[in-house]
């Protein structure tokens, strides 16, 4: 799956460095805890911000097995490789997640609801643990 991934452009090969794990868990971290402070200031930011949590998260896990996305449709290609790592719930989240992201970020403010975005951070805060897991 990972060789098939490099073929079609989505990841490429690099050198492990545990500095950038760290750096992008730390962000996954910040991100989640932001999400959590703002929950009930505005439900469209919890939301997109606990979603950078997890694609801070998915990138941790991508460099800790030696890649990175390439620059093309960065999004999908780290969806991609986490989908080799972690549960189908997880990736399913996830995606609609990035769908949702996109419609609140560039065409409708208040897209997010309450309920939207409180399991977002909930959720949000389940994957990063599963991802600090598989990275130990």
């Amino acid at each position: 799956m990972l060789k098939k991934l490099e073929i079609e452009g989505y990841i490429r090969k690099l050198p492990r460095s545990s500095k950038q794990v760290e750096e992008s868990i730390k962000l996954a971290e910040r991100d989640l805890e932001f999400a959590r402070s703002i929950l009930n200031q505005n439900y469209d930011w919890a939301f997109n911000i606990a979603y950078n949590s997890i694609l801070q998260a998915f990138r941790a896990l991508m460099y800790s097995k030696g890649y990175r996305a390439s620059s093309r449709n960065s999004h999908i290609a780290t969806l991609k490789f986490a989908e080799i790592y972690l549960e189908e719930s997880d990736i399913l989240y996830f995606d609609r997640m990035r769908r949702k992201r996109h419609k609140s970020v560039y065409d409708v403010a208040g897209a997010i609801s309450k309920t939207e975005a409180e399991n977002a951070v909930l959720k949000s805060g389940k994957i990063l643990d599963k991802v600090k897991k598989l990275i130990e």
